[in-house]
C-alpha cells in the first residue's frame, strides 16, 4: 500500500485523535487502562509510517482539558503511563530523528511527567525529522483564549495595534505557531467529531472517521491509506472544481 503513496502530494500535518482505547479494552474484558497500554503500539507505527513517507508533522490528542474529569483512577494510570512511555520511547524517537514537542496547559501535569516531557524536548529539541506534537490538556478553546490574551496583552503594552491583527498574525500566538494548518484529521473509535481539537488548525482540514477501528488497533497500514483517501479529495478551499483543475 505505501508504494501507491504519492509522494509529491503528501499532507504536511497530520492530526490523530486517537479515541476508542477504553471501549476496546471493555471488548477484551479487562479494565480501560489496558486499552491505553495497547494504544502505546499503535502510536509507535503511526510515528513510524509517518517518518517512512516523509510526514513534516504528526500532533496526537494525547489527553484532553475534558479527560481531567475521567475518574481519578483512569488518570492517574494514564499520567503513570505517559510517564513511562516517554522515558521508553523517546531514545528510539531520537535516534531516528524525530523532534518531540507538546502543547496544552502543560502546569496541570504532574510535575513528573512535565520534567519527563521537559527533557525528552530537551534531548530532541535538534532533530530534523518528523515533528511529533502531544497534545497534552489540551483544547481548541483553550488553545484560542490563550492566543487572545497574548495579542490583548501586546496590543495593552503598544507593541501591536487593533488593526493589525490578521489571520497570518493570529496564528504565530497559537500553541502551534510552528506547525502548518492541519490538513488531514483522523479519528478513530467511531465518533463523528473532533472534541475541542486543534479548532482553528483544522479549518480546512480534510476529516477521516474511522468506525471500525478503535486506536489499540491502529497500524501503518491504517495510516498509509488514510493518506491514500486524503490524495483522493479534491481541496478547493472555497474555489470551483474548475478553478483548482485549472491551476
Amino acid at each position: 500500500m505505501e508504494e501507491k503513496i504519492d509522494l509529491s502530494n503528501l499532507p504536511k500535518h497530520i492530526a490523530v485523535i486517537m479515541d476508542g482505547n477504553g471501549r476496546w479494552a471493555k471488548k477484551q474484558g479487562a479494565m480501560r487502562i489496558f486499552g491505553h497500554h495497547h494504544g502505546i503500539r499503535s502510536v509507535r507505527d503511526t510515528v513510524e509510517a509517518c517518518s517512512e513517507i516523509g510526514i513534516k508533522y504528526l500532533t496526537l490528542y494525547t489527553f484532553s482539558t475534558e479527560n481531567w474529569n475521567r475518574p481519578k483512577l483512569e488518570v492517574d494510570g494514564i499520567m503513570q503511563l505517559l510517564v513511562k512511555t516517554i522515558r521508553d520511547e523517546v531514545p528510539e524517537l531520537h535516534k531516528n530523528n524525530v523532534k518531540l514537542k507538546s502543547i496544552g496547559d502543560k502546569d496541570q501535569l504532574p510535575s513528573r511527567a512535565r520534567r519527563e516531557l521537559d527533557e525528552a524536548i530537551e534531548m530532541t529539541k535538534d532533530n530534523t525529522g518528523l515533528t511529533l506534537i502531544l497534545a497534552l490538556s489540551y483544547s481548541g478553546k483553550w488553545d484560542i483564549i490563550q492566543a487572545v490574551k497574548s495579542i490583548a496583552g501586546e496590543v495593552k503594552a503598544g507593541k501591536m495595534a487593533v488593526e493589525d491583527i490578521n489571520e497570518t498574525n493570529f496564528c504565530e500566538y497559537l500553541a502551534t505557531e510552528e506547525a502548518p494548518d492541519v490538513d488531514l484529521l483522523i479519528r478513530t473509535g467511531g465518533d463523528h467529531r473532533i472534541s475541542n481539537y486543534l479548532l482553528w488548525q483544522s479549518a480546512y482540514a480534510e476529516l477521516l472517521f474511522m468506525d471500525d477501528i478503535y486506536w489499540p488497533e491502529f497500524r501503518k497500514e491504517h495510516l498509509f491509506n488514510a493518506v491514500l483517501t486524503y490524495q483522493q479529495r479534491e481541496r478547493r478551499f472555497g474555489k470551483t472544481g474548475d478553478q483548482v483543475k485549472s491551476t
